[in-house]
C-alpha cells in the first residue's frame, strides 16, 4: 500500500503526542528549520554543523592511556601508544548518563573548556528511565520528574555556549519495538519531546534525536511517527548508528529513506566503530557487544558528501566497553585498552 502523504502522517503523529506538541509544531518554535529541507516549502537549508571544529578531549580515556604508555619507556607500549593516538587525537563525545553528582557543573566545565579552545563539544544525553531495556547499560533517572530535572541541569550547564547534543541513543527504537523499559511508549515519547525542547531552546546548541540504526526498525512509518511524537520537530535532525557497527553506506541509505518520512530532516552518523561493518547475529549472538571484528570508521567530519548527512561523529569512543559480554570485557561504559587496540589495528 502506498505511504500516506507526509502532511497527513505528521498530523496523526503530532495528534498522538498531544495538544502541546501540536501547538509547538504549528507555531514553529523549534530549531529544526535551521537544518531541514521541508516538504511543505521546498526550502533547502545548509548543514548547520558545517565549519565546526569538534572538541578533542585532553583527558579522554584514550588520551590518558596514550600518555601512560608513552611514560613507561617500553617499546611495546610506545608502539601501542602510537597506534591508539588516532583515537586520542580525534574528537569524541562525552556521555552524560547520570554519573555526575552535579551535572550542571560538569556540563559547564566541558562547554567552557571547549569554547576556550575554539571547539564544539559533542554531548550525549543518556539517562532516560528504563534505559537500554534493562541490558548492560540499564539504569536511568528514577521517573519522568527526575529525568526532566536532570535534563534541565545539563542544559543549564551548557547555557549559551556551543554544543551538539545527541538525545537518548536507542530510546525511540526500543519503544517502537516494545522494549521501553519501565514506562509506556507514550510516556517515553513525552519525556523525549520535553528533553529535545529543553536542549533546542538553548541559543547555540544543535540537537539530534536518536533513531537507532539501519538494521533495527524496518517499519519507517512506525519509527517516524514515534520520532514526531518524541519532538523531532524541535530538533535539528536525528542520529543513526550510535554505538553500532552498520556501514556508513547503509546508514546513509537508511537515513535518506527515513528523512522522506520526516519532511526532509537531516541526520548525523556514528562512524566510530563501523569500519569493518556489522557481524550478523547468526554468526555471533552478541554481535552488537564488543565484536572482535569491529574496526574504527571515518574520522569525525562535516564533509560527508551527502546532501542530508550533517556529520560523521565518534559518538561512542572506540575502546569504551559495551558490557561484560566477552572474556575480559569490563562493564558497559568502562575503558578497555585491549579492545581499543583491536579497533585500531588496521588504522
Amino acid at each position: 500500500m502506498a505511504a500516506e502523504p507526509l502532511v497527513r502522517r505528521r498530523f496523526l503523529a503530532l495528534a498522538a503526542a498531544g495538544a502541546a506538541g501540536l501547538l509547538a509544531a504549528c507555531t514553529g518554535t523549534g530549531s529544526a528549520g535551521a537544518g531541514t529541507t521541508t516538504a511543505s516549502t521546498g526550502d533547502t537549508v545548509s548543514n548547520p554543523l558545517q565549519g565546526m571544529s569538534f572538541h578533542v578531549l585532553p583527558d579522554s580515556p584514550a588520551a590518558l592511556q596514550v600518555a601512560q604508555w608513552q611514560a613507561t619507556g617500553d617499546s611495546t607500549d610506545a608502539a601501542n601508544a602510537e597506534q591508539l593516538s588516532v583515537v586520542a587525537q580525534a574528537p569524541v563525545a562525552t556521555w552524560f548518563s547520570g554519573q555526575h553528582t552535579d551535572p550542571q557543573a560538569a556540563a559547564e566545565e566541558l562547554t567552557t573548556a571547549a569554547q576556550s579552545a575554539g571547539q564544539v563539544p559533542i554531548i550525549v544525553a543518556y539517562n532516560i528511565p528504563g534505559r537500554d531495556a534493562g541490558s548492560y547499560s540499564a539504569g536511568g533517572a528514577a521517573d519522568a520528574d527526575a529525568y526532566a530535572t536532570w535534563v534541565a541541569q545539563v542544559a543549564a550547564g551548557i547555557g549559551d555556549r556551543p554544543a551538539v547534543v545527541v538525545v537518548e541513543p536507542d530510546a525511540v527504537a526500543h519503544a517502537v519495538d516494545g522494549t521501553a523499559g519501565t514506562t509506556s511508549a507514550e510516556e517515553r515519547y513525552a519525556m523525549l519531546a520535553s528533553a529535545v525542547g529543553t536542549f533546542s531552546a538553548l541559543s547555540a546548541t544543535n540537537v539530534y534525536l536518536d533513531a537507532g540504526n539501519s538494521a533495527w526498525i524496518t517499519d519507517l512509518d512506525a519509527l517516524s511517527q514515534a520520532l514526531w511524537a518524541s519532538g523531532i520537530d524541535d530538533a535539528d535532525g536525528f542520529s543513526l548508528n550510535v554505538s553500532n557497527f552498520q556501514t556508513t553506506a547503509d546508514s546513509l541509505a537508511y537515513g535518506k529513506e527515513l528523512s522522506t518520512w520526516l519532511d526532509g530532516a537531516r541526520f548525523v552518523v556514528d562512524t566510530s566503530r563501523n569500519g569493518a561493518g556489522a557481524v550478523s547475529k547468526s554468526e555471533d549472538a552478541d554481535a552488537w557487544c564488543n565484536p572482535p571484528s569491529a574496526r574504527i570508521g571515518t574520522t569525525p567530519t562535516t564533509t560527508t558528501g551527502s546532501a542530508l548527512a550533517d556529520a560523521y561523529l565518534w559518538v561512542k569512543e572506540p575502546g569504551v566497553s559495551d558490557g561484560d559480554c566477552r572474556d575480559g570485557a569490563p562493564a558497559a561504559g568502562e575503558w578497555w585498552a585491549e579492545y581499543a587496540l583491536v579497533l585500531t589495528s588496521d588504522a
